[in-house]
């Protein structure tokens, strides 16, 4: 499918682009005029996020626009407008600040999917404290870890999630002050726990106005916390300059406009769901859709009709997901209001980019970005053709190059102290020329790691990919998955995009396990989808069809069936845990994994 090409529309439903033509926006774009598009405090005093997403708003027309739409997982819905989110963001700063917590002082979220969770957010930006959201699925282990690796001073969370996860770890926990509970004492009769403070109790004490004090763009805002494949997690640093990046990616690689309802369905527990399910929207005035419950293909497809969303940002996992459900499931909603779908956090299998443009009349945008750059870097745009699997271009504003490696998987560094650049098709690691706003400032306690990810004037990003004569970049794989075989670079993507062309698998993931001719030898496991027997005559089939499509060099050797691939609780297939369990290697760190009954 890679060959095929899907033209841009020229009009998405009735809505131009706000990006018109891409050569025109990047030849003009700057990182200063961007910036320029934001208010910054009043009088001079330096750029805050939460300013941008919610006080200048709450102070001009769009004061009582709903910011948030609140879904809650068992029905009823809750409108937060803009003056309203200002007024209790300012309240739980205000709190803070009873509580002497200082600006640069951690404060971690560990929430569900609630309005809380955005005051939360938003008043520790306007006290200037560092936020650092936790995914509420964490087990307790991963939980302790980054808490002790953030140095955390609060902890907001629910009396439920307190007493299951927190309780047991708080007493090694020696900087941790306060815990804050939202949500009650979650049973009737119950009492506050020990040690801890009622928050609606304390925000309904303190005042609803707050001014913001002054805040460099460079003061640290926010702490995500990301997985390396060994080790433990590290604390990638952002800044409130990221703020610049946030507005700049909506209007440019979402296509916000002003009245539009948008849906970004990743948690924020997750840089995605931080970046792009709260400062974005917020930034842009738009209405932001927050559904606390958990992924159902009838669930979300009634979200996207009853609310009428208009840009959809997604993960590949679900969109599987729902091609799994099928297509009549997709033709019983009016999806008309739906204008724009984007996809992050894995590669987008070029079969999912077809499917959307045969079932949901939308072809999906593909894009591509990491915890440590903030936002979003390289997508696929509204104004321009998609090739299906293809990550797009990049960003206006924004560098990119393919850097070549040597045998040793180092990128390979000139005489004149520069990486080298690989020529248009030739396969290489990804790179950023550093500067954007959203770049990580560092890893938190580890500057030595940091400095590693930068060579010869670039970011190393870690994932291998190639770019083609137009500019488009094509992932391959992250460095430690690329799969050596008789000399062949074997991308685990391409080989899983070919395996899900096949009418029986529902997903596919693949490894490299040793071989002693080859080095290595390609292997798949895959979940089918439902009404298909794995059996010999199948496995046959998809050796034989995966040949066919990848030649012998590249299709599997082995392929086994496996209906519960590790996925992280982001939805990412675990190839390094299904390699490790292949070869009985170490598991190493499993703390984001997706624990399913």
């Amino acid at each position: 499918m890679q060959g095929n090409v899907i033209h841009k529309s020229g009009d998405y439903r009735g809505t131009n682009p706000n990006m018109v033509d891409y050569e025109v926006e990047r030849a003009s774009f700057t990182w200063e005029q961007a910036r320029r598009a934001l208010d910054g405090l009043p009088g001079g005093r330096g750029l805050n996020i939460a300013h941008e997403a919610v006080v200048r708003h709450a102070s001009g027309p769009r004061r009582d626009h709903v910011a948030l739409r609140c879904i809650g997982r068992h029905g009823g819905r809750l409108d937060v407008t803009f003056a309203e989110l200002d007024e209790r963001s300012s309240r739980f700063a205000n709190v803070l600040s009873a509580l002497g917590v200082q600006a640069g002082e951690r404060v971690f979220a560990l929430m569900p999917r609630t309005a809380d969770l955005y005051v939360v957010a938003l008043g520790t930006l306007k006290r200037r404290s560092v936020l650092c959201p936790l995914f509420s699925a964490f087990g307790p282990e991963p939980i302790r870890q980054r808490l002790e690796l953030g140095g955390g001073r609060v902890l907001i969370t629910t009396p439920t999630l307190y007493r299951h996860k927190v309780s047991g770890i708080r007493d090694r926990l020696a900087e941790l002050r306060h815990v804050l509970l939202a949500g009650g004492t979650a049973a009737p009769g119950a009492t506050q726990p020990e040690a801890t403070l009622d928050l609606e109790a304390l925000l309904g004490e303190a005042e609803g106005e707050y001014e913001i004090g002054p805040t460099d763009p460079e003061d640290m805002a926010l702490l995500h916390f990301t997985s390396g494949t060994t080790g433990t997690p590290k604390g990638a640093v952002h800044v409130h300059d990221a703020v610049i990046s946030h507005h700049a990616t909506g209007r440019i690689a979402l296509d916000l406009h002003p009245d539009d309802v948008f849906w970004c369905t990743a948690d924020p527990g997750w840089v995605t769901g931080t970046s792009y399910g709260i400062i974005s929207p917020l930034v842009h005035g738009v209405t932001a859709i927050v559904d606390e419950g958990d992924f159902d293909a009838k669930r979300w497809y009634e979200v996207l009709e009853r609310e009428a969303v208009t840009v959809w940002y997604t993960a590949p996992t679900a969109l599987r997901m729902l091609m799994q459900a099928g297509a009549s499931m997709a033709k019983d909603y009016d999806l008309s209001r739906l204008r724009f779908i984007a996809s992050v956090g894995e590669p987008l299998n070029p079969e999912v980019v077809v499917w959307g443009q045969e079932v949901l009349g939308l072809a999906i945008h593909d894009n591509w970005w990491q915890t440590e750059t903030g936002g979003i870097m390289v997508a696929n745009y509204a104004c321009m053709d998609i090739r299906p699997g293809s990550m797009g271009r990049p960003l206006p504003g924004v560098e990119a190059t393919v850097l070549v490696r040597d045998d040793q998987g180092k990128v390979v560094v000139g005489d004149n102290g520069a990486a080298v650049e690989a020529v248009v098709g030739q396969e290489g690691e990804l790179a950023l020329r550093p500067g954007w706003p959203s770049m990580f400032r560092g890893y938190l306690g580890n500057p030595e790691r940091y400095q590693s990810c930068f060579v010869g004037g670039w970011y190393l990003s870690g994932d291998l990919a190639r770019r083609d004569e137009d500019g488009y970049f094509w992932f391959i794989g992250r460095g430690d998955d690329v799969i050596k075989s008789a000399g062949h670079l074997i991308g685990p993507f391409e080989v899983e995009s070919a395996l899900m062309e096949h009418p029986a698998v529902a997903e596919a993931a693949v490894i490299g396990i040793p071989d002693p001719l080859l080095g290595e030898v390609v292997k798949a496991f895959v979940t089918l989808h439902a009404g298909y027997e794995s059996n010999e005559d199948l496995r046959l089939d998809l050796l034989g069809f995966a040949r066919k499509r990848l030649g012998a060099a590249v299709a599997p050797r082995e392929i086994a069936f496996d209906q519960h691939l590790p996925h992280t609780k982001s939805g990412k297939i675990m190839r390094r845990l299904l390699k490790a369990r292949e070869l009985g290697l170490p598991e190493g760190d499993t703390s984001t994994l997706e624990v399913r009954p």
